[in-house]
């Protein structure tokens, strides 16, 4: 039995096969895997079929040896076709079916996407003109697509409420009360014209400190056209914000026109010469403002030469505060020729100027020569020696008008102080004397001390930080025993050890003007503390603060300040210091219950620091 079997071959060789073994022959004649995709079929079934590749023929038997011809004519066909043919089309048009789909989705979606967008997302020029033309009525929550902004305008929203609920509450403030402390309440730029609007036409605000509120230049011009119309406020405190020169400027520029404000007060600003400048132009003009406090800044030479010009013309101020800026030499000569002519300065500040002992040869000859009354002179911290004690002398001996004379932190030694001394056998007027920080021993404290046996004027004298010992200690003592008039005593750091709080508390039997006493940092122990306690014992009207930290006193110190105030019921004691010492709560307690036992047996309240 035979059949012959015609293909037709088209770009791809289109074999008719009858059975499964065939077509396995076949994809094995031709390299191909098992999981290839098979080539279409055509096949016609007839009683005698033939094969035609090209002019090529097979005929098929039936038999043994017609199937191994069928295999090999079938390699052959295979062979011959794949030399002849191009590559098929199929596989490609089987992968543009797979892909068409998935990307007709996508232009789909992304045509979609872009409608949307339009249709949500206004442009840039519509949020600008929505912006500019309307401001909704009320700012709910804002929100937005991006992930986790939500949570982010809402805390800001919140924020933005809590301040401008903080900044009314400031205005009310403003509004009701004639002094107001805004210090450190941070509120910037923006907080201050906010606030400024309430000090116009305010008839209640007499003191205000916007002091260290973030506060620049441009925020200062909140004043404007408020300053000039306000009759009632008197204090400005502008300090620790850095307005700069440009600050100082734009105030200055205000304040020309103000009659009302009495003290300015701007220390810590970040102001220098061109500042200082401005504040001078405007000191020529206005004739209200009393005090003018420009404390740590940078004002140089040039700066305090253009203060001085300013003096020789403006006839109301009485405070100028400029310690702790670069005056010198030059700025102190400056100013001495300006204290020629004025009148009505009263209160001078230069501490920390490095004015030197050639600065204030010069500034105390001015003084020498002005007209005025002045009645505080600082000048500690300048570098002054002996020689410049001596000049500073000169004016003491000259003074009538002075009360408060600070030396405070310059290196006069004994020799200076004894200069100082001398000058004031002939000074009635000085009652604050700061001679602390001045490396004064025993024997400058003594010609100090020798000095009040015959002057009852001075009532304050501080000399701390000087090394005076237990001697310097006896000589005071023995001078304040029975004389002098002090009534305010400072004596901390001074290495006066136990032997000098006895010599000290001798004193306090006898003493009857010593009301505050300073032995801080001076090496008591309880040595010196229970020295102390046995002159607290005897009735003493005058001494109310006592201050003893810094001293290592312990437990046995404590039991005996705190039984002499048990055992002493005129004791007229409210203040005591036993801080930073060596106590242990048993002599806390014991300091605790003297307090409450002074409190109910008298009903007296002493304040005890532990």
């Amino acid at each position: 039995m035979t059949f012959t079997s015609t293909l037709s071959l088209y770009s791809h060789p289109q074999v008719s096969l009858r059975n499964h073994r065939l077509q396995s022959l076949a994809l094995a004649a031709a390299g191909v895997a098992q999981f290839a995709p098979l080539p279409s079929l055509n096949c016609r079934k007839t009683c005698s079929s033939r094969v035609r590749f090209g002019t090529f023929v097979v005929r098929a038997s039936s038999s043994a040896e017609g199937s191994r011809a069928r295999a090999a004519g079938s390699r052959r066909v295979y062979r011959q076709s794949q030399a002849n043919v191009p590559l098929s089309s199929v596989p490609v048009k089987q992968i543009a079916n797979t892909v068409g789909p998935f990307a007709a989705f996508f232009a789909v979606t992304f045509v979609i996407w872009k409608i949307v967008e339009k249709l949500l997302v206004p442009s840039p020029k519509q949020l600008k003109s929505s912006t500019v033309e309307s401001q909704p009525t009320s700012q709910g929550p804002k929100w937005s697509f991006a992930a986790g902004t939500n949570l982010l305008s809402q805390l800001g929203a919140k924020i933005e409420r809590q301040s401008k609920q903080k900044l009314n509450e400031f205005a009310r403030e403003l509004r009701s009360f004639p002094s107001i402390d805004m210090s450190g309440r941070n509120f910037g730029d923006e907080g201050l014209f906010f606030l400024a609007e309430s000090l116009g036409f305010n008839q209640t605000a007499e003191e205000v400190s916007f002091a260290a509120n973030g506060i620049t230049a441009a925020g200062l011009r909140a004043f404007d056209g408020v300053l000039q119309s306000n009759i009632t406020l008197k204090t400005l405190d502008l300090s620790g914000n850095l307005v700069g020169d440009e600050g100082a400027k734009c105030l200055c520029d205000i304040l020309v026109n103000n009659s009302s404000i009495e003290k300015l007060q701007l220390n810590s600003t970040d102001l220098s010469d061109e500042g200082a400048k401005a504040i001078a132009e405007m000191l020529k003009k206005n004739s209200s403002l009393r005090v003018l406090e420009l404390n740590n800044n940078m004002i140089e030479y040039s700066g305090f030469s253009s203060l001085a010009g300013a003096l020789l013309e403006n006839n109301s101020i009485r405070n100028i505060h400029l310690n702790g800026n670069y005056g010198g030499a030059l700025g102190a000569n400056a100013l001495a020729k300006a204290l020629d002519s004025n009148k009505s300065l009263r209160e001078l500040h230069l501490h920390g100027n490095s004015i030197g002992d050639e600065g204030i040869r010069s500034l105390m000859t001015g003084l020498s020569s002005h007209k005025g009354k002045l009645t505080l002179l600082d000048i500690g911290n300048n570098s002054l020696t002996a020689k410049g004690a001596f000049h500073v002398a000169e004016y003491i001996r000259k003074s009538r008008s002075l009360l408060w004379l600070n030396l405070y932190m310059n290196d006069i030694g004994d020799e200076g102080a004894k200069k100082i001394a001398v000058a004031l056998k002939e000074n009635r007027s000085i009652t604050t004397l700061d001679l602390g920080g001045n490396n004064i021993h025993a024997d400058g404290v003594n010609d100090i001390a020798q000095v009040l046996k015959d002057n009852s004027v001075v009532t304050t004298l501080e000399l701390s930080y000087n090394p005076i010992g237990p001697d310097g200690a006896k000589a005071l003592a023995e001078v304040l025993k029975f004389h002098g008039n002090i009534k305010t005593l400072k004596l901390g750091w001074c290495q006066i050890g136990a032997k000098g709080a006895e010599f000290i508390a001798d004193a306090l039997k006898y003493n009857t003007t010593i009301s505050i006493l300073d032995l801080r940092a001076n090496g008591l122990r309880d040595e010196g503390a229970q020295c102390l306690a046995r002159s607290l014992k005897v009735v003493n009207e005058a001494l109310t603060s006592l201050d003893l930290g810094f001293n290592e006193i312990r437990d046995d110190g404590a039991f005996a300040i705190a039984q002499a105030l048990k055992s002493n019921d005129d004791v007229a004691v409210t203040s005591l210091n036993i801080a930073s010492n060596f106590l242990t709560k048993f002599g806390q307690s014991a300091l605790a219950d003297a307090r409450d036992h002074v409190l109910e047996m008298t009903e007296k309240e002493i304040n005890i620091f532990l």
